[in-house]
């Protein structure tokens, strides 16, 4: 009997990296494989040309020569791929110069947000009490104030620049963090690992760093990857509207601006930016539904068997 049991440890074993893989499988259905190559190609791209955008950027996106002002593009006949603006700049060179801004933007902005959000939630969620009376009302009083008319409040207050952009949309992002980790540290603080930690006399700042924080990575991942989106588009919105970065630096949102005025004689300045942002939202957007469904694979949603 012995010797059984033995043997039939031995192969279960040796079928588990198996069953591992066949579980990563299932999880990764097609649909899901789809949305996470189409979007990861789309975030690997923007990454890309945030990072190498000076240096393959084929003319100064800042220089001006009237002379080639509102030139179409030229594709692969001329100097300029996607032509000029009404100042003879040329727009690919700074499309990819305005993705470093995009891409700095999303970064610091959800980078910032998850920080605040995260450890306010858990703070919230795990005390309760007074402390997360005080949290959730903060939050409520946030929440009451719309996203964008609140940016516009505080850069009108503060001026332009990046940093004052990238607060001015920390400002109300950080609330949809707070309120689902809190959600999720309200159930985990009953949790019996947690009893069990605090039993053997760990502080409550060891328990929330070490047991209830690693428990909601997930959680903070995929919202992560939604807020890139929409940090994206809130930053286009503002410069479109003339409050987000200097004017000296170039951005899709800037660039939208500048091409309204000439959209019936040269549409290529506003068709191009708006693809730029279209198509990097609608990658992030994919890439987080993706990752939502492989961490959570019990989300089921209508029309999920077609």
């Amino acid at each position: 009997m012995p010797s059984s049991i033995r043997e039939s440890d031995t192969s279960l074993l040796a079928a588990r990296p198996e069953l591992v893989r066949k579980t990563a499988r299932a999880r990764l259905r097609p649909p899901i494989r789809v949305k996470a190559a189409v979007g990861g190609v789309v975030v690997l791209s923007l990454i890309i040309m945030g990072l190498a955008g000076p240096f393959i950027a084929p003319h100064d996106p800042n220089a001006q020569q009237l002379r080639a002002a509102l030139q179409g593009p030229q594709w692969f006949a001329g100097g300029h791929f996607l032509g000029t603006d009404n100042l003879g700049r040329d727009v690919l060179s700074r499309i990819l110069h305005g993705a470093r801004v995009s891409l700095l933007v999303a970064l610091a902005v959800v980078l910032i947000s998850g920080i605040v959000g995260v450890s306010l939630g858990a703070i919230s969620g795990y005390f309760g009490g007074k402390v997360d009376f005080v949290i959730q009302k903060l939050v409520e009083v946030v929440w009451a104030f719309p996203p964008l008319l609140l940016a516009i409040t505080i850069l009108a207050f503060l001026g332009q620049g990046l940093f004052n952009l990238v607060l001015a949309l920390v400002a109300q992002r950080w609330i949809q963090y707070c309120r689902v980790v809190r959600g999720q540290a309200l159930s985990l603080r009953t949790r019996d690992f947690v009893t069990a930690t605090k039993a053997l006399g760990a502080s409550d700042s060891r328990v929330i760093r070490r047991h209830v924080l690693p428990n909601l990575i997930q959680a903070s991942l995929v919202i992560g990857t939604f807020a890139m989106a929409s940090a994206i588009i809130s930053e286009a919105s503002l410069s479109f509207l003339g409050l987000g970065v200097p004017p000296e630096i170039p951005t899709w949102g800037t660039m939208l601006a500048d091409g309204r005025v000439y959209i019936s004689t040269a549409w290529w300045l506003a068709l191009f930016p708006g693809m730029s942002i279209f198509v990097t939202v609608l990658g992030i957007n994919l890439l987080g539904d993706a990752a939502r469904d492989f961490l959570d694979p019990r989300l089921k949603r209508s029309g999920a068997k077609l």
